[in-house]
């Protein structure tokens, strides 16, 4: 027999293979993240909200509940160029909508595939070029049919494995779901909305679009269940940007640019908690690395999760967003919008606040009606109006005390020193980035892929 150390050889070997659970525990984990589209996350039932989303709810009490999670940019295709470079957009070129990242930017499929992971995109992309996104895409039609596909082949392998499943609701036109569901008249609006019949009316079918994805969440979270699979894979499930209804999408107010987030990974996410740090969609792509036992890319503007899953509660001081509307429908030629928001405060710049702000949210029978209502002398609707359109250069917000953003304090003299903290933060930021204000969205049509041409449904 021979010895190595004192011990004898067959005693070490017996002794290893006696312990499953650590090589149980050693392998890598599967991520699994399903993103909605255009889903203000404060509409969604375990937030608060009125769309019926029992699956949502029932992961939200088997994992964690993120209360401030934010993304750099309150319109699909930076957010998603987002999620999977880890770097915010303007550092890209990915900073207009309809846009691609610069050549040579690296993706999550970069840093997981040398890593031994398949990397999968299913459902709702706009992202490229494929040479910076080279996902695979499984076959299937709906997603939770491609997830199940996806999850048996990577099982047939033993392949770790990390899919992206991106629907496309509650994007407009809200043509999907039981609206009748959701009763218009006892529906209650948010305080920065006309209450108008039109606008009750579009509610119903934005809240029944929200249950398809709900559905489509539990769809995906059974074929998981169905292979096996629950205990090995973090689950991250996220809203997105806010609607398309005024003061979210297109708009760097929270309810454009804050988002659901609920994460749950047995064994390492506590059941039914509630986390309030401050994390944004860039710190994605670390995680997934770090968890997969890789570790971050230094050009990554975030930093992993792992230790706010284990339940710590801080995690940034000051989260960042950008608003570009040249590429967009309807847009105005240029209003750059920056913001930074900590727990208590948010700075949004307009750059050109001399300029009407404008979108194709505009052009709806809801904001029709909102201006009708104005015209009719309604002061309420007159106000509102007035101020999605236009915007002051400089807004502060005290978001402890005024989380719809409604009573701004730019100038007061008891908020200066704030006022100049954030200001000084969002330089910063914009300097680390390469952002040179108006110069920046002045240059955004180099980023566009094809001009910001109007695309086909739920594809803007």
């Amino acid at each position: 027999m021979r010895i190595r150390n004192g011990i004898p050889f067959l005693a070490m070997v017996a002794a290893v293979c006696c312990l499953p659970s650590v090589q149980a525990e050693a392998k890598q984990p599967n991520f699994v993240f399903i993103m909605a589209d255009d889903c203000t996350f404060r509409d969604i039932g375990c937030y608060g909200g009125q769309a019926h989303t029992p699956h949502i709810d029932r992961l939200a009490t088997e994992g964690m509940r993120f209360t401030r999670c934010f993304q750099a940019a309150p319109m699909c295709s930076p957010t998603r160029h987002n999620v999977y470079t880890g770097q915010y957009p303007v550092k890209t070129g990915a900073y207009p909508n309809h846009t691609q990242a610069n050549p040579g930017v690296k993706s999550i499929v970069h840093y997981l595939k040398p890593l031994g992971y398949r990397v999968a995109l299913s459902g709702k992309s706009h992202v490229g070029p494929k040479s910076v996104f080279p996902f695979e895409k499984p076959a299937g039609k709906g997603l939770a049919a491609a997830a199940g596909n996806f999850f048996a082949d990577c099982q047939s392998g033993d392949d770790p494995f990390c899919i992206f499943l991106c629907s496309k609701e509650p994007h407009t036109p809200w043509d999907q779901g039981d609206p009748s569901r959701y009763d218009a008249k006892q529906l209650k609006l948010p305080p920065y909305f006309v209450d108008t019949p039109e606008t009750r009316e579009a509610l119903t079918r934005y809240l029944a679009e929200i249950t398809v994805f709900d559905d489509e969440v539990g769809g995906i979270l059974a074929a998981l269940d169905k292979h096996g699979l629950r205990d090995n894979t973090l689950v991250i499930v996220v809203s997105e940007q806010g609607s398309s209804m005024p003061f979210a999408k297109w708009t760097c107010y929270d309810s454009g640019l804050q988002s659901a987030l609920i994460a749950r990974w047995p064994g390492k996410i506590q059941p039914g908690s509630i986390n309030h740090a401050l994390i944004e969609y860039v710190d994605l792509v670390p995680t997934y690395v770090a968890a997969a036992g890789g570790t971050p890319d230094p050009v990554l503007d975030g930093k992993s999760l792992l230790p706010v899953f284990a339940g710590k509660q801080e995690h940034k001081e000051y989260v960042f967003g950008e608003m570009t509307t040249r590429g967009i429908i309807n847009g105005s030629e240029t209003f750059g919008i920056r913001s930074v928001r900590s727990n208590y405060f948010k700075y949004i710049w307009n750059f050109t606040p001399d300029i009407e702000f404008r979108n194709i949210a505009m052009n709806t029978p809801e904001f029709k009606s909102w201006e009708a209502k104005a015209a009719a002398g309604d002061t309420d609707a007159a106000d509102k109006v007035r101020r999605y359109k236009q915007r002051p250069a400089i807004e502060v917000y005290d978001i402890s005390k005024d989380p719809f953003e409604w009573h701004n304090l730019a100038g007061k003299p008891e908020y200066a020193a704030v006022q100049a903290e954030l200001k000084a933060e969002l330089d910063a930021w914009m300097q680390r980035c390469g952002d040179q204000g108006q110069q920046t969205e002045i240059e955004a049509d180099q980023h566009t892929k094809g001009g910001g041409k109007k695309n086909k449904r739920k594809q803007k």
